[in-house]
Protein backbone atom coordinates (compact mmCIF):
# COMPACT_ATOMS: atom_id res chain seq x y z
CA UNK A 1 0.00 0.00 0.00
CA UNK A 2 3.06 2.44 0.88
CA UNK A 3 4.84 1.44 -2.29
CA UNK A 4 1.68 2.55 -4.72
CA UNK A 5 1.14 5.27 -3.02
CA UNK A 6 4.73 6.79 -3.49
CA UNK A 7 4.31 5.45 -7.01
CA UNK A 8 1.09 8.16 -7.27
CA UNK A 9 3.04 10.72 -5.78
CA UNK A 10 5.76 10.59 -8.11
CA UNK A 11 3.52 10.37 -11.48
CA UNK A 12 1.50 13.45 -9.74
CA UNK A 13 5.16 15.33 -9.55
CA UNK A 14 6.20 14.00 -13.39
CA UNK A 15 2.85 15.39 -14.52
CA UNK A 16 3.18 19.06 -12.80
CA UNK A 17 6.42 19.29 -14.02
CA UNK A 18 5.89 18.69 -17.35
CA UNK A 19 2.47 21.56 -17.37
CA UNK A 20 5.19 23.70 -15.65
CA UNK A 21 7.82 23.36 -18.28
CA UNK A 22 5.57 23.57 -20.98
CA UNK A 23 4.02 26.98 -19.78
CA UNK A 24 7.59 28.06 -19.65
CA UNK A 25 8.18 27.56 -23.14
CA UNK A 26 5.36 28.70 -24.49
CA UNK A 27 2.69 25.66 -24.33
CA UNK A 28 2.99 24.87 -28.51
CA UNK A 29 7.07 24.65 -28.48
CA UNK A 30 7.52 28.54 -28.54
CA UNK A 31 11.03 30.02 -27.75
CA UNK A 32 11.12 31.27 -24.22
CA UNK A 33 10.25 35.12 -24.45
CA UNK A 34 8.82 35.31 -28.12
CA UNK A 35 5.42 36.88 -27.98
CA UNK A 36 2.61 34.94 -29.04
CA UNK A 37 1.34 38.16 -30.92
CA UNK A 38 3.98 39.24 -32.40
CA UNK A 39 3.16 41.41 -35.46
CA UNK A 40 3.99 39.92 -39.04
CA UNK A 41 2.99 40.93 -42.86
CA UNK A 42 3.16 43.61 -45.16
CA UNK A 43 1.67 47.13 -45.65
CA UNK A 44 1.36 49.53 -48.02
CA UNK A 45 1.28 53.00 -47.93
CA UNK A 46 0.36 55.44 -51.26
CA UNK A 47 -0.65 58.75 -51.68
CA UNK A 48 0.10 62.51 -50.35
CA UNK A 49 3.98 63.87 -50.56
CA UNK A 50 2.97 66.06 -48.30
CA UNK A 51 3.37 63.18 -45.33
CA UNK A 52 5.98 61.12 -47.61
CA UNK A 53 8.54 62.16 -45.14
CA UNK A 54 7.25 61.31 -41.75
CA UNK A 55 5.81 57.89 -42.92
CA UNK A 56 8.99 57.41 -44.32
CA UNK A 57 10.76 57.64 -41.37
CA UNK A 58 8.02 56.73 -39.07
CA UNK A 59 7.98 53.43 -40.76
CA UNK A 60 11.82 52.54 -40.15
CA UNK A 61 10.71 52.98 -36.75
CA UNK A 62 8.41 50.44 -36.84
CA UNK A 63 10.05 48.21 -38.71
CA UNK A 64 13.04 48.09 -36.44
CA UNK A 65 10.76 47.51 -33.40
CA UNK A 66 8.49 44.68 -35.81
CA UNK A 67 11.31 43.05 -37.79
CA UNK A 68 8.34 40.90 -39.10
CA UNK A 69 6.43 43.34 -40.90
CA UNK A 70 7.70 45.16 -43.75
CA UNK A 71 6.53 49.09 -44.72
CA UNK A 72 6.52 49.72 -48.41
CA UNK A 73 5.79 54.07 -49.03
CA UNK A 74 5.08 55.37 -52.07
CA UNK A 75 3.65 58.80 -52.85
CA UNK A 76 1.74 59.83 -56.24
CA UNK A 77 -0.78 62.41 -54.27
CA UNK A 78 -3.46 62.13 -52.49
CA UNK A 79 -5.92 61.61 -54.92
CA UNK A 80 -3.96 58.37 -56.01
CA UNK A 81 -4.08 57.44 -52.00
CA UNK A 82 -7.70 57.15 -51.38
CA UNK A 83 -8.27 55.48 -55.42
CA UNK A 84 -5.88 52.84 -54.02
CA UNK A 85 -6.93 52.23 -50.71
CA UNK A 86 -10.78 52.71 -51.90
CA UNK A 87 -9.69 49.55 -54.69
CA UNK A 88 -7.83 47.52 -52.10
CA UNK A 89 -4.81 48.13 -53.91
CA UNK A 90 -3.02 49.64 -51.06
CA UNK A 91 -3.55 48.51 -47.41
CA UNK A 92 -3.30 52.88 -46.48
CA UNK A 93 -4.08 55.34 -48.01
CA UNK A 94 -2.53 58.77 -47.43
CA UNK A 95 -4.25 61.92 -47.62
CA UNK A 96 -4.09 65.76 -47.56
CA UNK A 97 -7.79 65.98 -48.09
CA UNK A 98 -10.73 64.38 -46.32
CA UNK A 99 -12.01 61.56 -48.35
CA UNK A 100 -15.47 63.63 -48.46
CA UNK A 101 -13.47 65.95 -50.72
CA UNK A 102 -12.54 63.21 -53.60
CA UNK A 103 -14.79 62.70 -55.89
CA UNK A 104 -15.59 59.09 -57.18
CA UNK A 105 -14.47 58.32 -53.50
CA UNK A 106 -17.06 56.36 -50.76
CA UNK A 107 -16.06 58.14 -47.55
CA UNK A 108 -18.12 55.85 -46.02
CA UNK A 109 -16.14 52.57 -46.29
CA UNK A 110 -12.89 54.21 -45.49
CA UNK A 111 -11.73 54.83 -41.59
CA UNK A 112 -9.83 57.85 -41.14
CA UNK A 113 -7.06 58.24 -38.13
CA UNK A 114 -5.54 61.67 -38.05
CA UNK A 115 -2.13 62.10 -37.83
CA UNK A 116 -0.98 65.27 -38.17
CA UNK A 117 -1.53 68.51 -39.31
CA UNK A 118 0.86 70.34 -42.36
CA UNK A 119 1.09 73.54 -43.25
CA UNK A 120 1.42 74.84 -46.96
CA UNK A 121 3.66 78.01 -47.67
CA UNK A 122 3.69 79.60 -51.01
CA UNK A 123 7.49 79.18 -52.22
CA UNK A 124 9.81 81.19 -54.87
CA UNK A 125 13.30 80.85 -56.29
CA UNK A 126 16.09 81.88 -54.03
CA UNK A 127 16.72 84.86 -56.38
CA UNK A 128 13.32 86.71 -56.41
CA UNK A 129 13.66 89.14 -53.23
CA UNK A 130 9.94 89.08 -52.70
CA UNK A 131 9.02 88.32 -49.06
CA UNK A 132 5.64 88.99 -48.47
CA UNK A 133 2.52 89.21 -51.24
CA UNK A 134 -0.93 89.86 -50.36
CA UNK A 135 -3.49 87.10 -50.73
CA UNK A 136 -4.93 89.07 -53.32
CA UNK A 137 -1.63 88.82 -55.17
CA UNK A 138 -1.20 85.36 -54.43
CA UNK A 139 -5.17 84.57 -56.31
CA UNK A 140 -3.81 87.13 -59.39
CA UNK A 141 -0.12 85.06 -59.84
CA UNK A 142 -1.60 81.49 -59.95
CA UNK A 143 -4.67 82.76 -62.35
CA UNK A 144 -2.52 84.03 -64.69
CA UNK A 145 -2.86 87.88 -64.09
CA UNK A 146 0.26 88.77 -62.62
CA UNK A 147 3.04 87.73 -64.89
CA UNK A 148 6.37 89.74 -64.00
CA UNK A 149 7.61 90.18 -60.02
CA UNK A 150 8.12 93.96 -61.10
CA UNK A 151 4.05 93.84 -60.45
CA UNK A 152 4.14 93.28 -56.86
CA UNK A 153 7.70 94.94 -56.02
CA UNK A 154 10.25 92.70 -57.59
CA UNK A 155 12.77 92.42 -60.10
CA UNK A 156 11.50 93.13 -64.03
CA UNK A 157 11.03 88.87 -64.03
CA UNK A 158 8.96 86.82 -65.43
CA UNK A 159 6.80 84.83 -63.04
CA UNK A 160 7.00 80.92 -63.38
CA UNK A 161 4.18 79.37 -62.09
CA UNK A 162 4.84 75.81 -61.32
CA UNK A 163 1.67 74.16 -60.03
CA UNK A 164 1.25 70.35 -58.52
CA UNK A 165 -0.38 67.78 -60.42
CA UNK A 166 -4.48 67.29 -60.46
CA UNK A 167 -5.14 64.99 -57.95
CA UNK A 168 -2.30 66.24 -55.42
CA UNK A 169 -3.76 67.05 -51.91
CA UNK A 170 -1.16 70.30 -51.09
CA UNK A 171 -2.81 71.24 -55.05
CA UNK A 172 -6.36 71.29 -53.36
CA UNK A 173 -5.54 72.74 -49.85
CA UNK A 174 -3.57 75.65 -51.65
CA UNK A 175 -6.28 76.40 -54.04
CA UNK A 176 -9.02 76.17 -51.30
CA UNK A 177 -7.13 78.45 -49.05
CA UNK A 178 -5.05 80.31 -50.70
CA UNK A 179 -6.74 81.08 -54.18
CA UNK A 180 -9.78 81.07 -52.13
CA UNK A 181 -11.02 78.33 -55.09
CA UNK A 182 -9.90 80.39 -57.89
CA UNK A 183 -8.56 78.09 -61.36
CA UNK A 184 -5.85 78.22 -61.51
CA UNK A 185 -4.01 79.33 -64.57
CA UNK A 186 -3.35 76.85 -67.49
CA UNK A 187 0.00 78.26 -68.46
CA UNK A 188 1.58 76.91 -65.37
CA UNK A 189 3.88 73.75 -65.29
CA UNK A 190 2.56 70.49 -63.30
CA UNK A 191 4.62 68.59 -61.19
CA UNK A 192 3.59 64.77 -59.60
CA UNK A 193 5.61 65.30 -56.26
CA UNK A 194 6.55 67.54 -53.80
CA UNK A 195 10.35 66.73 -53.72
CA UNK A 196 10.58 67.48 -57.49
CA UNK A 197 8.96 71.20 -56.97
CA UNK A 198 11.31 71.80 -54.62
CA UNK A 199 14.48 71.06 -56.61
CA UNK A 200 12.39 72.92 -60.10
CA UNK A 201 11.43 75.89 -57.81
CA UNK A 202 15.27 76.09 -56.61
CA UNK A 203 16.67 75.11 -60.09
CA UNK A 204 14.58 77.95 -62.27
CA UNK A 205 15.00 81.54 -62.09
CA UNK A 206 11.31 83.22 -61.07
CA UNK A 207 9.69 80.13 -60.00
CA UNK A 208 6.38 80.18 -57.50
CA UNK A 209 5.23 77.23 -56.42
CA UNK A 210 3.63 75.53 -52.98
CA UNK A 211 4.95 73.35 -50.67
CA UNK A 212 4.20 71.46 -47.09
CA UNK A 213 6.28 73.46 -44.46
CA UNK A 214 8.06 69.66 -44.47
CA UNK A 215 9.97 70.24 -47.59
CA UNK A 216 11.36 73.92 -46.54
CA UNK A 217 15.03 73.49 -45.67
CA UNK A 218 16.31 77.20 -46.89
CA UNK A 219 16.88 76.12 -50.30
CA UNK A 220 13.56 78.03 -51.52
CA UNK A 221 12.14 81.12 -50.35
CA UNK A 222 8.78 81.27 -48.14
CA UNK A 223 6.50 83.80 -48.55
CA UNK A 224 4.38 85.13 -46.02
CA UNK A 225 0.89 85.75 -47.09
CA UNK A 226 -1.12 89.19 -46.01
CA UNK A 227 2.47 89.96 -43.43
CA UNK A 228 1.50 86.61 -42.23
CA UNK A 229 4.45 84.26 -41.88
CA UNK A 230 3.83 80.51 -42.39
CA UNK A 231 5.43 78.64 -39.45
CA UNK A 232 3.30 76.25 -36.27
CA UNK A 233 2.87 79.37 -34.25
CA UNK A 234 0.37 80.96 -36.86
CA UNK A 235 -1.16 77.61 -37.85
CA UNK A 236 -1.95 76.52 -34.69
CA UNK A 237 -3.19 79.83 -33.51
CA UNK A 238 -5.78 80.20 -36.77
CA UNK A 239 -3.83 82.87 -38.16
CA UNK A 240 -2.36 81.58 -41.17
CA UNK A 241 -5.50 79.85 -43.11
CA UNK A 242 -3.20 77.33 -45.54
CA UNK A 243 -3.22 74.23 -43.49
CA UNK A 244 -4.65 70.76 -43.78
CA UNK A 245 -5.43 67.88 -41.76
CA UNK A 246 -2.70 64.49 -42.80
CA UNK A 247 -4.84 61.58 -42.80
CA UNK A 248 -4.52 57.75 -43.05
CA UNK A 249 -7.02 55.78 -44.40
CA UNK A 250 -7.88 52.33 -44.33
CA UNK A 251 -10.41 49.84 -46.31
CA UNK A 252 -12.75 49.31 -43.24
CA UNK A 253 -11.27 48.15 -39.87
CA UNK A 254 -7.63 47.30 -40.84
CA UNK A 255 -6.03 43.94 -39.67
CA UNK A 256 -3.63 43.61 -37.15
CA UNK A 257 0.05 44.86 -38.18
CA UNK A 258 -1.85 47.48 -39.95
CA UNK A 259 -3.33 48.52 -37.00
CA UNK A 260 -0.48 48.42 -35.07
CA UNK A 261 1.36 50.62 -37.80
CA UNK A 262 -1.43 53.24 -37.71
CA UNK A 263 -1.01 52.71 -33.75
CA UNK A 264 2.53 53.63 -33.84
CA UNK A 265 1.54 56.77 -35.90
CA UNK A 266 -0.01 58.18 -32.89
CA UNK A 267 2.42 57.80 -30.08
CA UNK A 268 4.17 59.88 -28.07
CA UNK A 269 7.63 58.57 -29.92
CA UNK A 270 6.01 60.00 -33.23
CA UNK A 271 3.69 62.42 -31.92
CA UNK A 272 6.22 64.53 -29.61
CA UNK A 273 9.42 63.57 -31.60
CA UNK A 274 9.28 62.70 -34.90
CA UNK A 275 6.42 65.05 -36.08
CA UNK A 276 7.60 68.17 -34.70
CA UNK A 277 11.50 67.25 -36.16
CA UNK A 278 10.06 67.24 -39.56
CA UNK A 279 8.11 70.13 -39.82
CA UNK A 280 4.45 69.05 -38.88
CA UNK A 281 1.76 69.69 -36.32
CA UNK A 282 0.36 67.58 -33.77
CA UNK A 283 -3.54 67.91 -33.95
CA UNK A 284 -3.84 68.39 -30.29
CA UNK A 285 -1.55 71.71 -30.18
CA UNK A 286 -4.04 73.06 -32.72
CA UNK A 287 -6.71 75.66 -31.46
CA UNK A 288 -8.62 75.29 -34.57
CA UNK A 289 -10.43 72.55 -36.34
CA UNK A 290 -11.48 72.26 -39.90
CA UNK A 291 -14.56 69.78 -41.18
CA UNK A 292 -14.39 68.79 -45.05
CA UNK A 293 -15.93 71.56 -45.91
CA UNK A 294 -13.62 73.95 -44.80
CA UNK A 295 -15.55 75.20 -42.26
CA UNK A 296 -12.89 76.16 -39.38
CA UNK A 297 -14.15 76.33 -35.26
CA UNK A 298 -12.41 77.61 -32.55
CA UNK A 299 -11.62 74.67 -30.00
CA UNK A 300 -13.77 75.35 -26.59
Amino acid sequence: MVNKTKRLLVAGCVLVLTAALLAGCGGRGQPAGQNPAELSGTITAVGSTALLPLVEEASKQFMARNPKVQVYVQGGGSGTGLSQVSSGAANIGNSDIFAEEKSGIDASKLVDTLVCVVGIAAVANPGVPVENLAKNQIIDIFTGKITNWKEVGGPDQKIIVINRAKGSGTRSTFKAFALDGKEETAGGMEIDSSGQVKKTVRETPGAISYLALSYLDGSIRPIKIDGVEPNEENIVNGKYPVWAYEHMYTLGQPPGHVKGFLDYMLTDEVQNNLVPKLGYIPVTKMTVTRDARGNVTRKQ
